[in-house]
């Protein structure tokens, strides 16, 4: 540490990602990747663009605005970008929540969101989940200072109805409700459908999961234009030029290609109800995931140490040492072979 840094600073604890290592024998479930590349017309509209990396990317990115508020049937004015949602998040955190007035989370939650409010210097009120992992939806009505929560949750990777959003949206009238729906798209709807009905309600999405674009680095924010302004005057203020020209290509490649959407979502989608079976096949308990993994229990060994023993055996999946949490791992979802190759690790591993 430092005598150099502020304060501040170094009060922070940062983010931790999952484990990145570069050995491709390695099988890496541990961050929630899409196990398929991008789209081809991604790639194509990429290598054509690269020969114009002398000049600035455009500011305002309107082109890939439109293309996702066509897909979402939104208009450009209600559609932000950004560099990763994780940035978009930074900014939302900076422009809706005030010092001084207490936000609601999750206690069970994406872990960037402590990180954020220390950044900014936020009160916070944790809000505990139930036993099974559920949103207790009543206890985020009336916050001070605005509202947050993935939906569905990471890394319980369960899902929260939209009619209980709704009921969020309509018992918090004068605060902001950011729902971060970085895995909705292997889940049963998103809560973009109410956005046109409630100019608090700001909605957050990346393609880094179910577009396959993790390493390019894309995130939008969807919501009334009175927020998207907002977070624009953020962005701004901070660097005009957020997003690279390969990234936007890429993007709005990644929205116009729904044929490969769909076909691996879908895929995605049927190897983990597959995975799911299995496990609880093995003892495990596993909870209904709408997302691209599962948390998963063991009953025959400690969590812990399933996650030590899979890393032995060549396999990275997510562990962590926190309560309530202790006894579960995080299993991305990769292909059929992957997880086939999984499963024998862990017969092999409960066999000893």
């Amino acid at each position: 540490m430092s005598k150099f840094w502020n304060p501040l600073i170094k009060q922070l604890e940062p983010y931790v990602p999952g484990e990145q290592l570069d050995d491709p024998a390695i099988i890496k479930l541990n961050t929630n990747e899409n196990p398929f590349p991008p789209s081809p017309k991604v790639l194509k509209a990429i290598q054509e663009e690269s020969v114009k990396l002398q000049l600035y990317p455009s500011p305002t990115v309107d082109e890939l605005r439109e293309e996702i508020g066509s897909f979402f049937s939104l208009k450009k004015e209600q559609v932000f970008v950004g560099n990763g949602s994780d940035e978009v998040l930074a900014f939302s955190f900076m422009t809706f929540f005030e010092p001084g007035k207490t936000i609601k989370y999750p206690d069970i939650t994406y872990s960037f969101y402590p990180a954020f409010a220390k950044l900014y210097q936020l009160d916070v009120e944790e809000v505990a989940l139930e036993d099974d992992f559920s949103l207790p939806v009543e206890a985020f009505f009336q916050s001070e200072g605005g509202v947050i929560f993935p939906n569905p949750n990471a890394p319980s990777s369960l899902y929260v109805k939209i009619e209980a959003i709704e009921e969020i949206l309509k018992n918090n009238p004068d605060q902001v409700v950011i729902i971060d729906e970085a895995y909705v798209d292997f889940a049963e709807a998103s809560a973009v459908s109410l956005i046109d009905s409630y100019p608090n309600l700001l909605v957050v999405q990346t393609l880094s999961k179910s577009r396959s674009l993790a390493g390019l680095r894309v995130g939008l924010a969807l919501g009334h234009p009175d927020l998207i302004e907002g977070l624009n005057r953020a962005k701004d203020s901070f660097n005009s030029y957020t997003m690279d020209r390969l990234a936007i290509v890429g993007a709005i490649e990644a929205f116009k290609d729904t044929a490969y959407f769909e076909k691996t979502k879908q895929e995605i989608i049927a190897v983990r109800e597959y995975f799911r079976q299995e496990l609880e096949k093995r003892n495990f308990y596993v909870l209904p995931s709408q997302t691209n993994f599962v948390l998963a229990s063991p009953s025959d060994m400690e969590a812990e140490k399933l996650f030590t023993q899979l890393k032995q055996e060549g396999f990275l999946i997510r562990y962590f040492n926190q309560p309530k949490l202790e006894n579960y791992v995080r299993i991305s979802i990769g292909t059929q072979e992957q997880m086939s190759k999984l499963l024998d690790a862990i017969d092999r591993i409960i066999k000893k």
